[in-house]
């Protein structure tokens, strides 16, 4: 797998080197800075990007305004984001294009590595990753309305766990129910957020996008 990397802190953009490297990936550029990175969105040939939000000049939103820009040139261009804190309006962001191939994560998730690695392939493959925090934060907020809230208590775990990237299969296994089931909540929930048919990919970065909505 070839990784862009994109990270202004030294020690932590040498140490997702160093894991992605002993995990079979290559690390085909490693910048610290917005601009370089645009450079090497648009020249290089990559699997996935990995890029922290807040980068030089600024350390506002360089890294995901840079990211963006590249996923309109390139349609779905898979892109990890890396967040020292929980914002819906960057994950919204992110999701909007409905393309998919895109993912959320705190950069406290990074240091585990197993969760970071999965969520990396998730991405590469096509699929889409939020940090639990980021659904935690969501499914606590007292002002959710809409379609959304036509959702069942089981729905609703089903959508969040679609939303860290999950496939059917590992819904089951964690709701301790059989893929059948989960299929068919699925059915439910693309129904009542008036998610037409479309292919299935598709389907699940827009059930995510109404639940970032609410």
């Amino acid at each position: 797998m070839r990784v862009v990397l994109a990270e202004d802190l030294f020690l932590l953009r040498d140490g997702l080197s160093r894991t992605l490297r002993e995990h079979g990936c290559e690390v085909v550029a490693s910048v610290d800075n917005a601009p370089e990175l645009d450079r090497v969105l648009s020249e290089t040939d990559l699997d996935v990007a990995v890029i922290d939000i807040r980068l030089p000049p600024t350390h506002t939103d360089e890294g995901l305004k840079a990211a963006l820009k590249a996923r309109r040139a390139r349609p779905g261009l898979p892109v990890l984001i890396l967040s020292q804190y929980v914002d819906q309006l960057y994950a919204h962001e992110l999701l909007a294009s409905g393309d998919g191939a895109v993912g959320y994560l705190l950069k406290d998730r990074v240091t585990r590595t197993d969760q970071f690695l999965d969520a990396l392939r998730t991405v590469a493959a096509g699929g889409t990753v939020m940090d639990p925090q980021v659904i935690a934060k969501l499914l606590n907020r007292s002002e959710k309305r809409g379609r959304v809230d036509a959702l069942t208590p089981r729905e609703h775990d089903v959508l969040a766990r679609m939303a860290e990237g999950h496939s059917n299969t590992a819904i089951a296994r964690t709701l301790h129910i059989s893929e059948s089931a989960v299929a068919k909540h699925i059915a439910s929930l693309f129904g009542k957020l008036g998610i037409t048919q479309s292919p299935e990919s598709n389907r699940r970065v827009l059930a995510v996008l109404a639940y970032l909505k609410g």
